[in-house]
């Protein structure tokens, strides 16, 4: 996969997957991952940045929770109300892309 596409759409997918539920990071990138079958394979190293700035933009929140009392407590993330909005504004963002890009390309973009 081209790294710059998915620089283009990270918060996308983010704001997508914490849409459903909070979760912390591993899981983030699990669920990317297994939702494409293993197209979306991002690392930490792109994925922590982009949570700490949708956090600062206040797009998101995060928490230490320790779920079924096993280890040790996580960071979970989950949507804001802004963050909905803003979910909201780029999947009609990406649709209009995706529809320009299939003008543009004779076909299914």
């Amino acid at each position: 996969m081209n790294p710059d596409l998915m620089r283009g759409n990270l918060d996308l997918i983010l704001l997508s997957i914490l849409n459903e539920r909070p979760q912390y990071g591993l899981a983030i990138i699990q669920e990317a991952k297994s939702r494409t079958d293993g197209y979306f394979n991002f690392k930490e190293g792109s994925l922590y940045p982009a949570l700490y700035r949708l956090e600062k933009d206040g797009l998101l929140e995060s928490e230490y929770a320790e779920l079924g009392g096993h280890g040790k407590p996580r960071k979970y993330y989950r949507l804001t109300a802004a963050g909905q909005a803003m979910l909201a504004r780029k999947r009609r963002e990406y649709a209009a892309f995706h529809r320009a890009m299939g003008t543009v390309t004779g076909g299914d973009a």
